[in-house]
């Protein structure tokens, strides 16, 4: 993963998406592209004479920015990484997927979590269903995480046989090249596509030696029996396909998805 995306955006979940993009530049010998995005353009004029007291909130808004900037900055030429800033106006969901287009991964935290004010935004769901990247999800630190991220952990991933699982796989070969163990996880619940040998062999391929587990739904939700994987296999990170429904729906999250987004105490290398 040459190429790291680093989301950047004033919330309490900063400083570990920072954290992990600096263990992956480390790892890889990688390169952090920093995107940060200013919601100027969602400030609309007030049509009572408001305008000055509009140019004072965006100039409000851009301080933060420049004070986050440097901080950021100071941080990252301590560090000695290689990496880069692009400062954009408008809609960060849009913008990531662009800047997306020639990354190795986009590190995102867990919408909603985080020990203080303000979240994280909840943006992970368009940004894995329309970028060409991998999204690694950083779990809050109110999510019961016990590490913000393991690279030489045990690995975890979900398999049902799906084009979304298979790119996954593809997608995860540089993390999981340096994993301890590596566990196929097959919930038998969940609908078979290709075998989970199948997942096995390709690994096999690429000098990866996996285990594969059956394992059992027992009444639970997919996610729930992931999870509970997770728990007892030692898991530090979960890899799986993400899966989305039209726009038109509730949610463009599949329900597994969605429900490990929001229920993860592991980072998740999400792909679709």
């Amino acid at each position: 993963m040459k190429t790291i995306l680093l989301h950047i955006h004033d919330d309490s979940g900063q400083e570990s998406r920072l954290a992990v993009a600096l263990h992956l530049a480390g790892l890889h010998g990688g390169h952090i592209a920093c995107v940060q995005v200013a919601p100027v353009g969602l400030f609309t004029v007030d049509p009572y004479g408001g305008l000055n007291g509009l140019a004072a909130i965006i100039e409000a808004v851009r301080e933060q920015d420049r004070l986050t900037r440097r901080s950021i900055e100071a941080r990252l030429l301590s560090e000695g990484v290689s990496w880069d800033w692009k400062y954009f106006d408008g809609g960060a969901i849009s913008t990531l997927i662009t800047q997306a287009r020639l990354a190795d991964v986009v590190i995102l935290s867990q919408p909603g979590h985080g020990g203080s004010s303000p979240k994280p935004l909840s943006i992970i769901g368009d940004v894995v269903l329309h970028a060409r990247a991998p999204v690694l999800m950083v779990p809050g630190s109110d999510s019961g995480a016990t590490s913000m991220f393991e690279s030489r952990g045990n690995a975890l991933v979900a398999w049902n046989g799906s084009a979304e699982a298979a790119n996954a796989l593809r997608m995860a070969l540089p993390l999981l090249r340096h994993a301890a163990t590596v566990h196929i996880v097959e919930v038998n619940a969940d609908a078979a596509g290709l075998p989970s040998s199948d997942a096995a062999t390709y690994l096999m391929r690429h000098g990866i030696n996996a285990e594969r587990h059956e394992w059992p739904a027992q009444g639970r939700s997919v996610s729930a029996a992931l999870l509970n994987a997770v728990a007892e296999l030692d898991g530090r990170t979960l890899v799986m396909g993400a899966y989305g429904h039209s726009r038109l729906r509730e949610t463009i999250l599949g329900g597994v998805t969605r429900e490990l987004v929001a229920a993860s105490n592991v980072p998740l290398l999400l792909a679709h």
